[in-house]
């Protein structure tokens, strides 16, 4: 059942994402039967219209109708997320600050390793 609503609400999304290609889609399959019932051009053949003038109007209240869709309103709602600065309490940074630890301090002085050596050096003959 879940699949099913995800796949239902997919094809929604599609639909309403790609549907200006669905009404030039729908154009070409039927462009016979548009022609005869919504050409305003029957009587001037030589125009070659064939259903155009008809196409271009739907696609034109699909546009009307997308500029008219309401924007979200989640761009006008401002959330703040941190304090205001006066609820914040300064901290000592000692309280921050790791206790420094010293494994094998002999060994450690001793490495010294530097990726700049391994890739810039003079040219060898």
């Amino acid at each position: 059942m879940t699949r099913f609503v995800a796949l239902f609400l997919a094809m929604l999304v599609l639909l309403q994402t790609f549907s200006r290609e669905l009404l030039v889609l729908d154009y070409q399959a039927r462009k016979a039967e548009i022609t005869r019932l919504f050409c305003v051009n029957k009587a001037k053949p030589q125009l070659k219209c064939n259903g155009k003038c008809h196409l271009r109007q739907q696609l034109g209240k699909a546009a009307d109708a997308e500029s008219k869709a309401p924007a979200s309103g989640f761009a006008k709602v401002k959330y703040e997320v941190l304090p205001p600065l006066a609820f914040v309490v300064p901290l000592p940074l000692a309280v921050f600050a790791p206790a420094r630890a010293h494994f094998a301090p002999r060994v450690a002085s001793c490495y010294a390793f530097s990726p700049v050596y391994g890739i810039f050096h003079p040219p060898s003959a």
